[in-house]
């Protein structure tokens, strides 16, 4: 029997990528804790992290199986094709939540509560939410920001500003992320059922919405300068790619600003955010 079509199906449900960028966030946020943690600590806060995320990733595929039969990005995955049952997507993704709940123990019970809430409202809130109302855009961005979070928290065992700043970094970054992503695949999203900001209110109100948050994230990843978890060069950085990211936003008010537009400010999103963690990383290095 070959198992390996049915070992990728269960990779492809953990998203890995999203998966491994939220595991870079949430030792990043061990990070600049600055507490000098051990290997077993950061071991089990990227395990811990990377399997509430993916428990979380792979629920979510099961609540959207027949909604992402309609989409031609999703219409491939494993139970949109009935290549795996949603009895045996949902005890995986149960098991990997149970499992993940029991790492985070290890640590604090903070850190492991943050991680509860974070699985618990991805998947009962925010997935449904996803075919009633735009905002469960900004209630998915909460739990999908909870990772260098949990990191801090596993450094420090509180709940601190400059984790809270982290925490808002990655909140605010994800809401013009995906409004770009909402407006280029505007017709995907409106075919399955998805209340996107532009399905609902219109391109206008989301691009008025991207240049809102842009210009948030500018304010607030500059915030950590203050309060030292970073220094100059950082700053620095932050100012020069938040103002460059905020032009792009602002290059969507243009009448000719379509698809090519958006699918550029969503790659721009791509470039700021590992720019901005790599900038900080060498800042904290340097101090």
């Amino acid at each position: 029997m070959d198992l390996r079509q049915p070992l990728r199906d269960l990779v492809t449900l953990t998203k890995p990528s999203i998966t491994g960028m939220n595991v870079l966030m949430a030792l990043g946020g061990v990070a600049l804790a600055k507490t000098g943690a051990e290997p077993r600590l950061l071991a089990a806060t990227a395990i811990g992290t990377g399997l509430a995320v993916a428990s979380a990733n792979a629920l979510n595929m099961v609540l959207e199986r027949e909604g992402d039969k309609h989409m031609a990005r999703t219409a491939g995955r494993p139970l949109p094709t009935g290549r795996m049952t949603a009895k045996t997507a949902t005890l995986f993704g149960v098991t990997l939540g149970l499992i993940s709940l029991a790492v985070l123990a290890t640590i604090n019970l903070l850190t492991m509560g943050l991680g509860l809430f974070a699985l618990l409202s991805y998947v009962l809130v925010y997935t449904p939410l996803k075919r009633k109302t735009p905002a469960a855009l900004a209630i998915g961005a909460i739990p999908g920001a909870m990772p260098p979070l949990m990191g801090w928290t596993a450094a420090t065992g509180s709940i601190e500003l400059p984790g809270l700043v982290l925490f808002g970094i990655l909140f605010v970054w994800q809401l013009p992320h995906f409004i770009a992503i909402a407006l280029f695949r505007k017709d995907d999203y409106g075919r399955a059922g998805i209340k996107t900001v532009p399905v609902v209110r219109g391109d206008q109100v989301a691009k008025a919405q991207a240049i809102a948050w842009s210009s948030a994230l500018l304010v607030i990843s500059l915030m950590l300068v203050p309060l030292q978890i970073a220094g100059w060069l950082y700053g620095a950085v932050a100012a020069v790619l938040g103002v460059w990211y905020l032009v792009w936003s602002l290059r969507g008010l243009k009448r000719d600003a379509g698809v090519p537009w958006a699918r550029k400010y969503f790659f721009a999103s791509l470039v700021y955010l590992p720019a901005l963690t790599l900038a900080l990383a060498v800042d904290v290095a340097l101090l």
